[in-house]
């Protein structure tokens, strides 16, 4: 029998603890608080078997990696991609016994005393360095041999003056023989040879300056450059009332772009290096661009292009250039009465070969990928289709004409935020799902590209990391991730529950976080974490031991999140209910939502509903409160941009639109907040440089001049996010206890 180990001691004392806490009903008492600051160490602790990094024999004939089995303790583990088995690498107790035996120092089998082994071709023979020295072991006959001693190797000091890391002003021509470099508001080109300048433009002046972005064309004889009209100064101002330097507050201030700033414009000219004619580019196909990018030239010279975004983001253009003229056409216009998302679903491959592009696109209702010919911009084919969304591409091959790429919703018996692995050709045939198990994937490949390791998670379930061929193709189960030891301390999974939406079709998809200590006859407040931005879906989908929100849970709460229309990563219509319309945040479902649940879980009192949330969490919570006050009772509102008008110019604008209209005043928290109903605590960092504090000043000053009591707390020297440090978590937590419990925190 082996020894007591102290660390179980530890943890079985413990568990006494915690379920000794656990048998009162919680209603944020000191003992309930306290019962939450120990399952918050409890869910610190790491799981075991669920990180895996392998490491390849030649050919992927197969190899090794080392994974954890216990707090301190490892096993190697070998796997043979032609029989499909994984088995240990060696007898661990009998290598530990011989081991110590030869070099005279203590060595347990599950703690071996090197991370990294050397295979033979036959996996049988395992070479390891312990102590300086060599050492081979032959699983065949059990033998272990010490070869020779082996000094540590000295590091080499890098040379002072590393030619790779200095900086050449300018930019080279592909041949070396001429740089481009910029002197005031003009470019110059200089000579290789001689270092002999001559002035490639004049016209640059501080209003419409070049700038240093360039492009050369392959053959060297053209460049394309960039003029700028500055924008406008848009500075924001903050003052960090209690430095730790000194006694006097300190003024700070940074440069920060809202919405219908004047911003920055950058517009294209074609430069004839040799003949030194400048040619601009005429603008008719791009104007008011917000952005210009992605500037690329064809292998032949001939022509180059660039993708043009226009402010308000409800056109994105693929512009192509002839070289010798300078004159513009339009290959690809992708047009949207709402908005274009290319900050998340913008994806442009061009295949110079066959002059064809890879383009993404929602223009059927559905992120996918089309093949687009690049000399007539028409389509070649829907390379992706069907009710399901591109998420990602991870890969083009140019010479066997296909792409790897994430895809959601692909398995439609699965939820639909679930990441999947596929690959497809050009055509759109040979359409390959690569993962397979019911949750969210991630994928490794193996040096050759002939496997993979998918490792896969739902919050429900912990990570699976399987081996499968190149086609998807299962080949071993390599781990399964071990979370028996949080057992001891009454640790349970979130649920997963899927309600209809406002449409009474579409279904909405989000987790509850009971109470470790839930006792089913009782009936408990329910609190919901929110955050609606449009840039994404937001409810986790990947396994964790603690989420976020669970802490409140661990209080005598009953925590709730869900992904309600209005967010990305389903349908286009789904993420169309944002635009022009980010005080909506998803509520008519989220409502429907809990309502459904509480159907099925009675325990849940939909009377006593908090809201939290930070950032465009914080602005949803405070709406929360102005427009649906009737259910929602209390919300806690950390650093909101609770004013479109207020925050960063291009998060807003791609879902508020340009110019700014009336409908950002009147979906602004400031103008709504004579609406407000309930208990509301603003939490906003006095330094916070993401949204600009101001925001919720706006909101205290328009609460106090509607005559509505509210509690604000400031956090001196804090940024963005300040509610989520220790002292805005116990506020946070506290506001709750009062509010929806009735109770002063911490009381008996």
């Amino acid at each position: 029998m082996a020894p007591c180990c102290p660390g179980l001691v530890k943890t079985c004392v413990f568990a006494l603890l915690l379920c000794a806490a656990s048998s009162a009903f919680a209603q944020g008492r000191q003992a309930d608080y306290d019962h939450m600051q120990r399952w918050q160490t409890a869910t610190r602790q790491p799981i075991f078997r669920n990180r895996v990094q392998l490491h390849w024999l030649p050919e992927d004939r197969g190899g090794w990696y080392r994974v954890a089995v216990a707090p301190n303790e490892h096993e190697f583990v070998v796997f043979d991609t032609a029989t499909g088995t994984r088995r240990s690498a060696f007898d661990a107790a009998k290598l530990a016994t011989e081991l110590a035996k030869q070099s005279g120092r203590e060595v347990q089998p599950r703690q071996l005393p090197f991370e990294e082994i050397t295979l033979s071709a036959d996996l049988k023979t395992v070479s390891f360095t312990f102590f300086h020295q060599q050492w081979t072991w032959s699983e065949r006959d059990g033998q272990l041999t010490s070869i020779a001693e082996r000094p540590p190797v000295p590091s080499s000091p890098e040379p002072a003056d590393n030619p790779r890391r200095r900086r050449r002003p300018g930019q080279a021509s592909p041949e070396g023989t001429q740089t481009i470099v910029r002197r005031g508001q003009n470019l110059f080109v200089r000579q290789a040879g001689d270092g002999a300048e001559r002035a490639l433009t004049t016209d640059g002046v501080a209003e419409n300056f070049y700038e240093d972005r360039m492009s050369w064309s392959p053959d060297g004889r053209f460049l394309l450059a960039w003029k700028t009209v500055p924008g406008e100064d848009h500075k924001v101002y903050l003052i960090e009332s209690s430095p730790r330097d000194q006694t006097q507050p300190k003024l700070h201030n940074y440069d920060y772009h809202k919405p219908g700033d004047r911003l920055p414009v950058s517009k294209p000219v074609l430069i004839d290096i040799a003949a030194g004619k400048v040619t601009p580019i005429a603008d008719g196909l791009f104007p008011n661009p917000w952005s210009l990018t992605q500037e690329t030239w064809s292998a032949d010279s001939t022509r180059c292009g660039f993708l043009y975004n226009q402010r308000g983001h409800q056109t994105l253009r693929w512009i192509e250039v002839t070289a010798a003229t300078g004159a513009a056409r339009t290959i690809i216009d992708e047009t949207s009465p709402t908005f274009v998302d290319y900050a998340h679903k913008q994806y442009l491959h061009r295949v110079d070969t066959t002059n064809e592009l890879l383009w993404m696109s929602e223009r059927n209702g559905w992120n996918h990928l089309y093949l687009i010919d690049g000399d007539t911009g028409s389509v070649k084919n829907a390379i992706t289709s069907g009710p399901w969304v591109v998420r990602a591409v991870d890969r083009v091959d140019e010479e066997k004409r296909q792409i790897w790429f994430q895809a959601g919703g692909i398995r439609p018996e699965q939820d639909p935020y679930y990441l999947h692995h596929c690959r497809v050709n050009f055509d759109g045939s040979g359409l390959t799902i690569l993962t397979e198990g019911d949750g969210t994937h991630r994928i490794e490949w193996s040096p050759t590209g002939a496997f993979f390791t998918d490792t896969y998670s739902r919050v429900d379930m912990p990570p699976v990391t399987e081996l499968r061929r190149e086609d998807g193709r299962f080949v071993c189960e390599l781990e399964r991730a071990d979370v028996s030891h949080l057992s001891k301390v009454n640790w349970t999974t979130p649920e997963r529950f899927v309600a209809k939406g406002r449409d009474g079709t579409t279904d909405i998809h989000g987790v509850i976080y009971w109470p470790t200590n839930f006792d089913p006859n009782e009936r408990y407040p329910v609190i919901e974490c929110i955050y609606a931005g449009p840039h994404g879906s937001h409810v986790p989908k990947e396994f964790r031991t603690s989420h976020y929100g669970q802490d409140l849970a661990e209080l005598g709460f009953i925590v709730v999140r869900m992904d309600g229309m209005g967010t990305s990563n389903r349908s286009k219509a789904f993420h169309d209910v944002c635009w022009k319309n980010l005080g909506d945040s998803g509520f008519p479902d989220r409502i429907l939502w809990m309502k459904a649940a509480a159907e099925k879980h009675p325990q849940m009192d939909l009377t006593r509903v908090g809201i939290f949330g930070g950032s465009a969490g914080g602005q949803s919570a405070v709406r929360a409160l102005e427009a649906h006050g009737d259910f929602y009772k209390a919300a806690v509102a950390d650093c909101g941009c609770h004013d479109n008008r207020m925050d960063k110019v291009w998060w807003n604008e791609l879902w508020m639109g340009y110019p700014v209209g009336p409908h950002y005043a009147e979906q602004s928290n400031v103008t709504n907040a004579h609406k407000l109903q309930g208990k509301l605590l603003l939490v906003v960092g006095e330094l916070d440089r993401n949204v600009d504090p101001a925001s919720t000043m706006q909101v205290a000053d328009a609460l106090i001049r509607a005559n509505k009591d509210f509690d604000l707390l400031v956090m001196t020297g804090a940024g963005h996010g300040s509610a989520e440090s220790p002292y805005g978590q116990r506020r946070r937590a506290d506001f709750f206890v009062r509010h929806l419990w009735n109770r002063e925190p911490r009381g008996e």
